[in-house]
Parts: C-alpha cells; structure tokens; sequence
C-alpha cells in the first residue's frame, strides 16, 4: 500500500512540475497584431524616420515565482521593414544599408535575465544583424499578465535598447551623428502555451 501510494505520489508530483514548467513557456502573438518590434532614428538631425518590422516570430519563458530564469528568443524577417515610403524602404534594404538580400533575418536569443523589482528587469542577449552578431542589454517592464476572454493566459512586456549602427558593419559616416545610432522597441503580449 505505501509502494502504490510513494508511486501515485511521486507520478502526481511529476506532472505538476511539468505543469508548472510549461506554464512559463509563451508564444509571441505577432499573428494578432499584439506584438511589435519599431525603431526610431533621426533624419539628419531635424526629424526623425519611425519604422517597424512586420514579420518575425518569437517565444518567450516567464515565471512570477522564478523571473531569474525569464529567457526569450525572437527571429525577425528584415525584408519586411516598414517605414511608410516605399522607395525609402528599398534603400534601406539594399546593399546601402540592411543588405537584406543577403541578410534576410535578424535574431535575439537571450543568455540573461536580472531581476531590478517591481516587474522590471534588464534582458541580456545576443542581436545578430547584418550578419554580425553582438551581446546587448535591454531594460524591460512587465505590462501585465492574466486571464483573457477566450479561456488562454497571457502576459506582456515592452522594452527598448540604443544600437549603433558601426556596431553591425552598417556604415553611416556619411551622415550627421545623430543618424548613427537608432532606438529599438519591442512589445510582446505573449499567450501561454
């Protein structure tokens, strides 16, 4: 009796750990329009050019009660940059700039998490684009999470880091300074899977 009993024990105490494992586990809801990865960068120093990149795809890993080992993963098809201005578009897709003929993709896999308190933290991680790869850090904010109306869970977060260009073989000398770097956003409503 003690056997069967240890063994029901154990078998139960198995899946509620597989339960709770896979409840951290999210897949990014590009598909829903919930999730958005923008840019900014001066134009010369008098404006400024917004963009955004309309296809990617992603997961991320989120646990309240353990948020030192929140990890992402997220893979970017650079060709469907959009800045609303079709030639402009094209220019920065083309050898000048993006190569995206022969850099189609761009990646972010985290190697880090570290918690600053009240749902904030810093992700770690390794950006390639341009086919070159660098370790950033982005502070991050939990926006939320819960329920949602159709019987899923969801939770969300936004963050934002500044890339210089150089960084990424993309060679903007011959313009003004301002241009030389540019300011990624990120937000991500992921669902629980």
């Amino acid at each position: 009796m003690f056997k069967k009993t240890a063994i029901a024990a154990l078998t139960a105490a198995s899946l509620l750990t597989l339960a709770q494992a896979q409840a951290a586990d999210y897949a990014i809801d590009s598909e829903g329009q919930h999730a958005f990865i923008q840019f900014k960068i001066s134009h010369l120093g008098y404006s400024y050019i917004l963009g955004s990149f309309e296809s990617f795809d992603g997961t991320f890993s989120y646990d309240p009660e353990n948020v030192e080992a929140a990890s992402a993963e997220v893979e970017v098809d650079v060709t469907s940059l959009n800045t609303n201005h079709a030639e402009r578009d094209k220019h920065i897709l083309s050898g000048d700039f993006l190569d995206a003929g022969e850099y189609p993709t761009a990646t972010f896999t985290s190697t880090g998490f570290e918690s600053t308190g009240d749902g904030e933290g810093v992700l770690s991680g390794d950006l390639t684009l341009h086919g070159v790869t660098n370790s950033i850090e982005m502070p991050v904010t939990l926006l939320g999470e819960g329920d949602d109306p159709w019987g899923g869970y969801r939770a969300g977060f936004e963050g934002s880091a500044e890339l210089a260009l150089s960084d990424y073989d993309i060679d903007m000398s011959k313009f003004p300074e301002p241009m030389h770097n540019l300011e990624l956003y990120v937000t991500f409503e992921g669902i629980r899977q």
